[in-house]
């Protein structure tokens, strides 16, 4: 396996940022994600040789989910005390209008509440997708259903979505 590690960091390393978000919005809490980020680059380390080349980036997310729900059988928490950690560090613009980055700042904390109001299963595609720029059938490889299934999935997902925000701005 030693002459592998250099291979397994080539190949596998530059996706650490994707593995966190999926880990992030999945645990919803920023330490939690850092513990399956690591088991999962454990896991991907000790499987290496069944890795068949080509894009790495949905091999290791797919083994980042199945880390997670492994992870949460053993973890189980209530869904009302889950919480994105993200909403303690905002992100910061320079040179911009404190007005518009205080607007932005709110819309992204409406967008983060909107997301975890999601069903697991809708949050997985969308942030595959949309945050992490997935292909149907790279997601369809990551949580092991059809493309089709991905679709229908993404579909009611940002159904969902745009109903949740709907709300959010009619109160």
């Amino acid at each position: 396996m030693q002459s592998s590690i250099p291979v397994f960091e080539e190949t596998v390393l530059p996706h650490l940022d994707a593995a966190y978000n999926l880990a992030r919005w999945l645990t919803r809490n920023e330490r939690d994600a850092e513990d399956v980020v690591q088991e999962s680059f454990l896991r991907a380390l000790r499987h290496f040789h069944a890795f068949k080349g080509g894009d790495a980036r949905p091999w290791l997310l797919a083994i980042v989910r199945n880390t997670y729900y492994t992870w949460l059988k053993h973890n189980r928490i209530p869904e009302e005390e889950l919480l994105l950690d993200e909403d303690k560090h905002p992100h910061n613009e320079d040179g911009s209008d404190p007005e518009q980055l205080l607007l932005r700042e709110s819309d992204r904390q409406i967008l983060r509440s909107a997301l975890r109001r999601l069903p697991r299963e809708f949050l997985e595609v969308i942030v595959l997708r949309e945050f992490e720029e997935l292909s149907y059938k790279q997601i369809a490889e990551v949580i092991h259903v059809p493309s089709g299934t991905v679709m229908s999935r993404l579909a009611r997902a940002r159904r969902r979505l745009a109903a949740i925000l709907s709300n959010c701005r009619n109160n």
